[in-house]
């Protein structure tokens, strides 16, 4: 299935429980480049989508925002506009969300953030609800929110990013095919990331990567959890075709302790490694030498970043802005299996379906919001009972499930659109298969 293209689908009747045709998405941080390749993703694929881009926050705002919010939107056509609103203060989002069907945040970063304001403003107003959280703290906080969520008749998917998010929905794939095809009970899942410099995402993903930084590590070991060093634990993988060999490290992801919990693994950690090879070494530097109270504090984070950022900017021309990310699921019985997703541009791939995942890739867009019940879920929560699923216009696809998450059934068509583009994307083959160098231990046998 690597890099094959995947065929079109025809667009169904709009969903009969929408509002309206014409739906009303407003993109908390959508001057931002999460939020801004969200809107022009959308605006570009289904035009009819009344598109509110939201300033990110009062400073912002009142220095920069205005002006290049309005500059945005009027990019995006005659159905968006720009308008103002905090972050900071719940009554500023739900005003901001009156008469919306669907809310996008992608204001982070999210790390050290202690409220949950625009999920509770969605709850109050009754909106759907997508962040692209990757924040362990956040994401379990915003969990806490689910029965309010359900008495309030309210969706919501936290951690819908590419990472976490689509790889959780590989991660998810790969055990169940494990247990359905009985070879073995899932052991141990490792999630492996590597982007080229910041991807291109700019002084956002600069900050997230400093405040993780501060982190100690979530791990987990047998069904124990562990706490270990941040950017430590340095592993050297594989990447396949197109990158290779990258070194990872240590970090603090939600992915981890959800899929523990969650599809019942339990040994589960996380990597990520970035390139040029020094951002990895200034990243080790600044996690032994920066005290941990630094780097959790935002004001002192964004001195940081904003001393960086030209530097990063400067690299990212040369680096490039390719992403890959490697699921490895080994199983009782010595099987291993994994999942690979590559692509060359990360801001390309983060059009594609921003309100479920940071990205899938270029070509046709389509972007997953996901309807069950009620409640608050992980991009990979399964159900048994999909019995309605629909499109609108080539892009938000309103899934409607039993009793909650993503149907089992939708998961191979939302991969199916994430591999769109890809420059390599395989699914449960062992590593052999992907690794540019596999070994071989006689007879033809590789491992």
């Amino acid at each position: 299935m690597a890099g094959a293209a995947v065929s079109p689908n025809p667009i169904p009747t709009p969903p009969s429980f929408l509002p309206s045709i014409k739906p009303r998405v407003i993109i908390l941080g959508g001057t931002g480049r999460v939020g801004a390749s969200t809107a022009a993703a959308l605006s570009r694929i289904c035009p009819s989508v009344h598109l509110v881009v939201a300033g990110r926050n009062r400073l912002r705002s009142l220095r920069f925002g205005r002006e290049k919010g309005a500059t945005i939107a009027s990019k995006l056509g005659e159905n968006a506009e720009f308008v103002w609103v905090n972050v900071d203060d719940i009554y500023s989002i739900q005003a901001a969300l009156e008469g919306m069907d669907l809310v996008v945040h992608s204001a982070g970063p999210f790390q050290q953030e202690e409220k949950c304001n625009v999920l509770e403003a969605a709850i109050s107003s009754k909106t759907t609800y997508l962040d692209v959280c990757d924040d362990t703290n956040y994401a379990w906080r915003a969990k806490s929110f689910h029965e309010k969520a359900v008495a309030a008749g309210v969706t919501a998917l936290t951690t819908s990013g590419i990472y976490p998010g689509v790889s959780n929905v590989m991660a998810a794939e790969l055990v169940r095919l494990a247990r359905s095809d009985n070879i073995g009970e899932p052991e141990r899942l490792r999630f492996f990331y590597y982007t080229a410099g910041s991807g291109g995402a700019g002084p956002t993903i600069l900050a997230t990567s400093f405040l993780l930084l501060g982190e100690d590590v979530l791990a987990y070991n047998n069904g124990k959890q562990i706490k270990l060093k941040p950017y430590s634990g340095m592993l050297t993988i594989d990447f396949g075709k197109g990158v290779g060999k990258k070194d990872v490290f240590l970090l603090n992801l939600p992915e981890v302790r959800s899929a523990h919990e969650i599809l019942g693994v339990p040994t589960v950690s996380a990597r990520f490694g970035t390139a040029p090879f020094f951002w990895n070494w200034g990243m080790e530097a600044l996690a032994s030498i920066v005290p941990a109270n630094i780097l959790r504090d935002k004001m002192k984070v964004g001195q940081l970043v904003r001393f960086f950022d030209p530097f990063v900017r400067a690299i990212d021309g040369i680096a490039g802005e390719r992403v890959s990310m490697r699921v490895d699921l080994d199983c009782t019985n010595g099987r291993s299996t994994l999942g690979l997703f590559t692509h060359k541009q990360l801001s390309i791939c983060g059009e594609r379906n921003r309100c479920i995942c940071h990205g899938t890739s270029g070509g046709r867009h389509t972007a997953w919001c996901v309807v069950p019940r009620t409640g608050i879920f992980y991009t990979f929560q399964k159900c048994t009972n999909l019995h309605d699923c629909s499109i609108l216009p080539q892009f938000l696809a309103f899934d409607i499930m039993q009793p909650e998450g993503i149907a089992v059934e939708a998961r191979g068509k939302l991969l199916e659109r994430a591999a769109e583009g890809t420059s390599n994307f395989v699914m449960n083959k062992p590593p052999w298969m992907v690794e540019t160098n596999p070994k071989e231990v006689g007879l033809g046998i590789y491992l």
